[in-house]
């Protein structure tokens, strides 16, 4: 009997093979979009996922501005934030949040889904959000991917 087939492979920074993937956000729901993204981002996709490394991809995200939220989400949601002073707690609506900057809605969506670590951090460096169909990682070659083909 073989042996050497029966060895778990880990994955470390020198095996990982990372692509640059473009996902288009028009039409997509926000939860769902970003569950799967920060899917790709970990790795999950992956036959050589190991937890403790950064495997995945780097995603970038266009048409963040066309991302839909069902019902009453877009007033009745709160996200908070607070600079530590007192009396500095703010309140925002996904709807105010949208309005300023669409893409930090996705980018909080993304990051509340990856893990609060140090590892965590480093993974969400790996994500790029923009408006409209443009980007500036063409010398990256990535290869576009159909959001709704993914489990």
């Amino acid at each position: 009997m073989d042996t050497l087939s029966y060895k778990t492979v880990s994955a470390n920074a020198a095996t990982v093979n990372k692509q640059w993937v473009v996902v288009d956000a028009e039409g997509q729901s926000l939860g769902r979009l970003a569950s799967k993204v920060a899917k790709l981002i970990r790795g999950k996709y992956k036959p050589d996922f190991t937890p403790h490394v950064d495997c995945g991809d780097n995603v970038i995200v266009l048409n963040a501005e066309k991302i839909q939220l069902k019902g009453t989400n877009w007033d009745n949601r709160e996200h908070f934030s607070h600079t530590g002073y007192p009396g500095s707690q703010k309140r925002l609506s996904p709807k105010q949040i949208f309005d300023k900057a669409p893409e930090r809605l996705v980018e909080k969506a993304i990051r509340g889904m990856l893990p609060k670590n140090k590892l965590g951090r480093a993974l969400f460096r790996n994500l790029y959000v923009y408006q409209g169909d443009a980007h500036k990682h063409e010398a990256q070659q990535p290869t576009v991917i159909n959001i709704n083909e993914l489990k």
